[in-house]
């Protein structure tokens, strides 16, 4: 892995699931969250247990180390965490491109959020019109801190400011 360079988008309508070619539970646990340092997550979905590694290298880039580990080991790992979230992937293909759209559920529910992976920061790619405004670089709605403060617990002002009902 070694470079996550990603964009990411509120999902505001629902065009985008005709597309869907493959969709996955996921489950995740934060044992380690820093804004400024290493966020360490363990993963579950009905595929594979991820163990990941993520720390800041740019705007829309991240430092990635990710490491395959046994389901027992996962699950046990969850256990121990404090700071969960799920959610349901689907992945599909928009314009030659793949995209993950993530439909958060329980307390992130009705939170919606597309994602493109792109090989360099200055790859461009056709935004999909389903695409609301861009939270690349908006740190409230990455996965971690979501995980410590879902949007259930968020006022309407600050839901309102990413365009979320």
């Amino acid at each position: 892995m070694g470079l996550e360079i990603e964009r990411r988008f509120i999902v505001i309508n629902n065009q985008w699931e005709d597309m869907i070619e493959n969709s996955m539970q996921i489950k995740q646990g934060y044992l380690s969250n820093s804004i400024h340092g290493w966020t360490v997550r363990v993963r579950t979905t009905n595929q594979n247990s991820l163990l990941t590694l993520k720390a800041t290298a740019g705007k829309i880039s991240r430092h990635e180390f990710e490491y395959a580990i046994p389901l027992e080991d996962a699950e046990e790992l969850l256990n121990l965490t404090n700071w969960q979230i799920t959610k349901i992937r689907h992945t599909l293909h928009v314009h030659n491109t793949e995209w993950v759209i993530d439909c958060f559920t329980d307390k992130n529910q009705p939170l919606i959020i597309a994602e493109v992976e792109l090989s360099s920061i200055e790859e461009q790619c056709l935004i999909p019109n389903w695409c609301g405004k861009e939270i690349s670089t908006e740190k409230a709605l990455s996965n971690a801190y979501l995980a410590e403060h879902p949007i259930s617990q968020w006022s309407p002002e600050f839901k309102s400011k990413f365009g979320i009902r």
